[in-house]
């Protein structure tokens, strides 16, 4: 296989299956406010004339019907927009932490080298520092691997649609469009539960909004659970940067999320363990799940590191690509189940001043790519992890400031669409959200996660064949311990 093995397991896996061979085998209307302008001639204001105007002639317009008048164009024109929803379809106003981000952001991304490094294994420079005031805002949720390493492994409906309520941005303001009183309801009730618990992911906080974006919300945005009597599998992915260091906070443990999700495999990316760690850590970290499986760096210890925690015991398990060039940093785990292959991934990331961007694009991803179609000529595959890529400017809070920074650079994303996207292989959070601005990763410096200033880099990636069997490909941005939190996908079987 190119390496040495080292393993410790209760049972061992099938070896007999293509992962054994040397092949390279994811309301009503209120009165103006006192001394403001009229409701009418608030809604003879037409959208598109809003959004034309001047910031000066936003705060003008938005001081005249007592809304405090701060931060940047978007969010001059969101503001007018939840006020006017407010005076259609009868809804409130609540206290918001507003931040003013866009106003006062840091010009960083601008003044490094091209190059800099925008990820977890390096310093991160995305963010800008953020200013925090208090302002009135109507609730406004929409409804509805170089040659050796070290492994370690033990054993002991179609495709539901789901359909959003029109986004504000395309509701016509002179329409004075009423919505029903369900979904006023939902969204007086869900925004309630936002504000008041604190949840910054429901705010749209990109820089570049297009029409009809909006915040994801996992709270309305799921799907309803599947009858009992559909056979399907719950998979779960989480880079966890450091896993011993993740377990000493007292924060939502493992354990916990375990209980709470119920999930049938755990992925684990950046595990940061060597070899000598993974006995200990596996026997007590959760209770159930009797196969685990461990992959470590070796090239460089306390780096990297990958593993596949189950309750189902799978038919075989393989480490890494089988190229030796590749794996030594403990980046991938595959196992065998009886309907698919699963793979836990850690992509390179390109790194401090791009000094590893070619060895992505140009070995890494295309033998990743190559390895994922070869397991796919005897099961459909399912590839999971931090990618290190944010494919499209959905997917990056600010995508002008980080055009030549790591995991945003116009090669990363055309590699990432050459050798998994084009290859077959199926975006499951963005075929089921298209317009949803989701982030899976926020940098710790400036308040990154609480300003909502992020990066969607880990992925569900399937094959096509089973796409339509997705059920829910989702995110669980409440889920602290790490700069990632942990996503999740649903699949029938």
């Amino acid at each position: 296989m190119g390496s040495k093995n080292a393993r410790h397991s209760k049972s061992s896996a099938s070896s007999s299956s293509p992962l054994s061979s040397p092949a390279a085998k994811l309301g009503e209307p209120e009165s103006s406010p006192k001394g403001g302008i009229s409701l009418d001639e608030i809604l003879e204001i037409d959208l598109d004339k809003v959004e034309k105007m001047t910031v000066q002639q936003l705060r003008v317009k938005l001081r005249s019907v007592g809304i405090p008048a701060k931060g940047s164009k978007n969010e001059l024109v969101s503001a007018w927009k939840e006020f006017v929803k407010s005076k259609t379809d009868g809804t409130g106003y609540l206290e918001l932490d507003d931040h003013e981000s866009s106003r006062k952001k840091s010009n960083e991304s601008n003044s490094q080298k091209a190059g800099s490094l925008p990820c977890r294994e390096h310093v991160m420079t995305r963010s800008s520092g953020t200013k925090r005031t208090k302002r009135k805002v109507e609730e406004s949720l929409i409804g509805h691997n170089k040659v050796e390493i070290n492994r370690m492994g033990s054993s002991a409906q179609d495709e539901q649609s789901i359909e959003y309520p029109e986004p504000i941005a395309k509701r016509s303001i002179t329409t004075k469009r009423k919505v029903s009183s369900e979904v006023i309801n939902m969204s007086s009730e869900a925004s309630n539960s936002v504000h008041s618990s604190g949840e910054p992911w429901t705010i749209l906080t990109h820089k570049k909004p297009q029409k009809g974006w909006v915040a994801y919300n996992p709270k309305i945005m799921r799907p309803p659970p599947l009858a009992g009597d559909i056979k399907h599998v719950k998979l779960m992915s989480w880079n966890v940067n450091g896993l011993r260091a993740l377990l000493k906070l007292e924060s939502l443990s493992a354990l916990q999320l375990a209980r709470r999700e119920d999930f049938d495999v755990l992925c684990l990316q950046e595990t940061k363990l060597q070899e000598k760690d993974v006995e200990a850590i596996r026997h007590t970290l959760l209770e159930d799940y009797d196969h685990s499986f461990w992959t470590c760096s070796v090239s460089k210890l306390g780096y990297s590191g990958t593993a596949i925690i189950s309750r189902m015991k799978p038919l075989s398990v393989r480490y890494g690509l089988g190229i030796s060039d590749h794996d030594t940093e403990g980046r991938l785990v595959t196992a065998e189940f009886d309907n698919f292959y699963l793979l836990s991934g850690y992509v390179p990331n390109s790194g401090d001043g791009l000094k590893r961007l070619s060895y992505r694009i140009t070995e890494w991803d295309p033998c990743l790519g190559n390895y994922l179609k070869e397991l796919e000529k005897y099961k459909p595959v399912i590839l999971t992890g931090d990618l290190n890529c944010a494919h499209q400017e959905i997917d990056i809070h600010d995508p002008a400031g980080n055009k030549r920074s790591a995991g945003f650079t116009v090669e990363e994303r055309q590699s990432f669409e050459t050798n998994f996207l084009n290859k077959g292989f199926v975006d499951t959070f963005r075929r089921q959200h298209p317009g949803v601005v989701g982030y899976t990763y926020w940098g710790y410096r400036h308040g990154g996660r609480k300003a909502n200033k992020g990066w969607r880099l880990d992925y569900f990636l399937v094959s096509d064949c089973i796409a339509d069997k997705v059920h829910d490909s989702y995110i669980l941005p409440d889920v602290t311990g790490s700069d990632h939190c942990p996503i999740g996908l649903i699949l029938k079987l």
